[in-house]
């Protein structure tokens, strides 16, 4: 079996790896062509990673002429601990405010994990008014575990 094969991850494995973490690097591409990468915090929007910026960013700006991305979630230190999730697709903006407060209360209770939703509501709710969100259609998955090699 070659390496790539052995390292993948299932697509429980993806899921789980998903649920897990918290923050991702997301890539957008400039209008010269050059990548935008920012670390965001997401959440899961049935299965999809889903995040929330502010309208006038740069990434939200990208996004609005061309909505392909690359999104990176890795945690490890040592070659042998890397683990990852790359994601290829489409970020599809939300438009019903009422999705866009639920995709930030996702990302809010994944910043802020054991504080109570009525706690985070009034953050969501205010800071929301200036912001948009998108949920990710996945294109290509792209996977490994390290920790698979030893």
């Amino acid at each position: 079996m070659k390496q790539r094969a052995r390292i993948a991850m299932s697509d429980d494995d993806v899921t789980a790896f998903l649920e897990g973490s918290r923050k991702l690097q997301l890539a957008t591409i400039n209008p010269d062509g050059t990548p935008h990468l920012v670390t965001m915090f997401y959440g899961l929007d049935s299965g999809h990673i889903a995040f929330w910026t502010y309208a006038k960013a740069q990434k939200a700006r990208n996004l609005a002429r061309d909505p392909r991305v690359s999104c990176l979630v890795e945690v490890g230190e040592s070659y042998d601990e890397l683990r990852g999730v790359l994601l290829y697709g489409e970020a599809k903006q939300v438009h019903d405010r009422a999705h866009v407060m639920a995709v930030g209360m996702l990302v809010a209770r994944r910043t802020n994990p054991g504080v109570p939703d009525d706690l985070l509501r009034p953050y969501v709710e205010t800071t929301g008014l200036k912001r948009v969100a998108y949920v990710v259609e996945r294109t290509k998955v792209v996977s490994w575990d390290h920790r698979r090699l030893t």
